[in-house]
């Protein structure tokens, strides 16, 4: 049965992190612009570590030279956003004790504490990153493998924390089927949250990467509504609205990009939340992942497919990895791109849902 006060509490900070999004979006603007926080020299590799020569050829083609004036770490915009209104709301929670207000606040140990630590610890990470980026010397920022040990580091606390802490040992498989895992389920968690992290690339083209992850958290959302862990949906919702606020100044042509300070920051989040919803019985929330972040998944994999192409037939099977890139390389507008990858994500939502919903 819907309760129209759980819904209240999902939608109203979901509406407050959009619009304090949009307000607060011009003022990082013009901060980014005027320390010009951008790359200082455009430096892209392909993924064997050799200089990318067809990425370069394509944006030559496209008379882009947007990597050394577009602002990075527009990311900030959703994780201070969603930080700004969760706790906020929390605060008001705590000095006025009204029913309205004692509704609204989200903010709780057993649902919230554990995805919003993880946003803020990607944050960070990648907000070093895109500091020691855009430095005039033209460094990449920080080294692939330490992000990725980085990424190992907090996912395996978390993941111990899942088995030790919430007693998570199993993972519900549709049709009411569970698999136990005991132990094994911080390495899944590692896993996976690799995998997604290294999907965080699709941030490539102005527009796409908030489409994809809103819709992501969108679908999560409803999942954890459904599964009657309230809290959970409304912070969802709320990096949901977050995202919206940075998509709408995203769209082409982009006044900042997300970079590593939301990318690394989302993709861990993405994970946890995964894993939160997964009750067997109840909910599939990590059979569902692959369906609902499909786009991430395709990202991931063409990645993998051009490397081992390369290494063992010494030639590409793309002309761009990922494969996004490759549309635009044979020919695709960036906007055709982008609002295909949106048409196709919101479908896997919709199939995600379902699927993670069966009982």
């Amino acid at each position: 049965m819907i309760d129209s006060a759980s819904i209240v509490k999902v939608f109203i900070p979901a509406a407050a992190a959009f619009a304090i999004g949009i307000l607060f979006a011009p003022i990082l603007t013009h901060y980014l612009y005027k320390h010009k926080v951008w790359k200082k020299v455009a430096n892209k590799t392909a993924l064997d570590g050799s200089m990318a020569t067809e990425f370069a050829k394509l944006r030559e083609n496209l008379h882009a030279d947007t990597e050394t004036r577009t602002p990075r770490m527009g990311g900030i915009l959703i994780w201070a956003t969603v930080i700004f209104v969760t706790l906020g709301i929390w605060i008001l929670a705590q000095v006025l004790p009204m029913p309205l207000v004692q509704k609204l606040d989200f903010f709780s140990r057993s649902q919230t504490w554990v995805p919003l630590f993880t946003l803020v610890a990607g944050a960070v990470i990648g907000f070093v990153n895109d500091i020691l980026d855009i430095h005039p010397s033209g460094e990449r920022g920080i080294r692939l493998r330490t992000r990725l040990l980085f990424v190992m580091l907090i996912s395996s606390f978390i993941g111990w924390w899942f088995y030790v802490k919430l007693g998570m040992d199993t993972i519900g498989i549709p049709a009411d089927g569970t698999l136990y895992l005991g132990a094994l389920i911080v390495p899944l968690f590692m896993l996976v949250s690799l995998g997604l992290y290294a999907g965080g690339v699709i941030d490539g083209i102005d527009g796409l990467a908030g489409g994809i992850f809103s819709t992501a958290f969108m679908a999560y959302a409803g999942i954890a509504y459904f599964q009657n862990q309230i809290n959970l949906a409304a912070f969802s919702a709320t990096l949901t609205g977050a995202i919206l606020a940075f998509l709408w100044f995203n769209i082409p042509p982009a006044r900042f990009w997300m970079t590593e300070t939301g990318t690394m920051g989302l993709t861990l989040t993405l994970a946890v939340i995964a894993f939160m919803t997964d009750t067997p019985g109840s909910g599939y929330g990590i059979a569902a992942l692959p369906i609902i972040a499909f786009p991430l998944v395709v990202t991931v994999l063409s990645n993998i497919i051009q490397v081992a192409s390369k290494k063992m037939r010494g030639k590409k099977i793309f002309r761009i990895a990922p494969l996004h890139h490759h549309f635009e390389a044979i020919g695709w507008p960036s906007y055709k791109v982008t609002m295909r990858y949106w048409i196709i994500s919101i479908v896997c939502a919709i199939l995600g849902m379902t699927v993670a919903l069966i009982k």
